[in-house]
């Protein structure tokens, strides 16, 4: 009881949470019990927005890449909710050029959303639309909200969804019936998309590769992971993806990495046993250690740390370090920086990146992220 009023507390006041220790941490990967149990194919009810009433942020998450023309980015809905009074949803778009870090194309935009609402796995607003099929195969999400990234995508999925474990959710307390917090991920690991992005100043067609994950924080960002490190990585024949993210010492210090592997047309294997070596790291300006070299690795059996795929690269192109603090309204930065310790940063790199599966290598385009909330 104790410490259901200390989170109570904390989800209030933006204070730091005391330490609860490792019985109030439930990681979706201590759920899996054997190789059979690592995922699940998704479903069209998986998808549905859970729209929680307490604090939690719940996003949907196109990430395109076209290999042709090295235009990667991603297209974002954010839905919001701050103790359960004041709920905001916001798109956010990003193109870059891995080809041509200077391209004049290369565009960054946060719209703040009007008229939103969730209906099952859709989401409607003025001016913008994300619908799933009935089929269960195809995603469509056309944005006329900002004239400066007008935005047409068609996602068609190639490989089956993938959710770990019974429903992919990491629970934070210490009664599972009853949890604090919670975390999850679903993906659509390998899709193919076309579509077009309507800049001030001309269009560009996207064809390539997108991979498509939904997630929800079900309480403070800064209270569920001091840090993050993710990965997107698409090639001809190879998509792989890694999320990862570290709770606070609140959460002993745990850390939760789930990760897939994919060719063109099958999942050749979901993993929850991986590893992200970050390499060279330098402090930079804000005191984070920040890598220069990046080697996600993909470790296929429950207990063993051989490692059965790896995508790794130098990270030269950092395509932008946001500042969250910057980005978040004054209704949540009021609160958040009320803790000490707590400066988030998420850097975003997009680079050319190889992929080694067995004996296999490829070369593609990694975007990954490195987060750094609180030390």
């Amino acid at each position: 009881m104790l410490k259901w009023v200390q989170s109570g507390l904390s989800a209030v006041a933006g204070t730091a949470e005391p330490e609860y220790g490792p019985d109030s941490i439930h990681p979706v990967t201590d759920t899996i019990k054997n190789e059979e149990e690592i995922y699940r194919e998704t479903s069209v009810a998986d998808f549905n927005w859970k729209v929680p009433t307490s604090t939690n942020v719940e996003t949907q998450t196109f990430y395109f890449t076209d290999l042709n023309t090295g235009y990667t980015g991603f297209a974002q809905v954010i839905h919001s909710n701050l103790m359960g009074v004041h709920t905001t949803a916001q798109f956010t778009f990003r193109l870059f050029n891995n080809k041509d870090p200077k391209d004049s194309n290369i565009t960054w935009t946060s719209t703040k959303l009007e008229e939103f609402r969730t209906e099952g796995s859709n989401f409607y607003a003025k001016d913008l639309s994300i619908e799933l099929n009935e089929e269960n195969n195809l995603y469509t999400l056309k944005s006329a909200v900002n004239k400066d990234s007008i935005v047409e995508l068609t996602v068609s999925k190639l490989v089956p969804g993938v959710i770990f474990g019974k429903d992919g959710f990491t629970y934070y307390g210490d009664d599972l019936a009853n949890p604090w917090g919670s975390m999850r991920h679903l993906f659509w690991p390998r899709c193919s998309v076309k579509g077009s992005i309507k800049l001030q100043n001309s269009t560009i067609d996207i064809n390539g590769y997108t991979m498509f994950v939904m997630a929800l924080q079900g309480m403070k960002p800064h209270h569920a992971a001091k840090s993050w490190n993710f990965l997107n990585f698409q090639s001809e024949n190879y998509s792989a993806v890694q999320m990862e993210f570290t709770t606070p010492i609140s959460y002993n210090t745990t850390k939760v990495n789930i990760g897939v592997v994919t060719t063109n047309d099958k999942i050749l294997f979901a993993s929850i046993n991986n590893k992200v070596d970050h390499i060279d790291s330098k402090i930079d300006e804000i005191g984070w250690p920040v890598p220069n070299q990046i080697q996600f690795n993909f470790n296929k059996a429950l207990e063993s740390s051989e490692t059965r795929a790896s995508v790794k690269g130098e990270l030269k192109q950092l395509v932008e370090r946001v500042d969250v603090m910057a980005e978040i309204p004054q209704f949540v930065k009021n609160i958040v920086s009320g803790v000490a310790g707590t400066k988030p940063y998420i850097y975003q790199f997009c680079n050319d990146m190889t992929i080694q599966v067995d004996d296999v290598s490829e070369h593609g385009i990694g975007f990954n992220e490195a987060t750094f909330i609180s030390e």
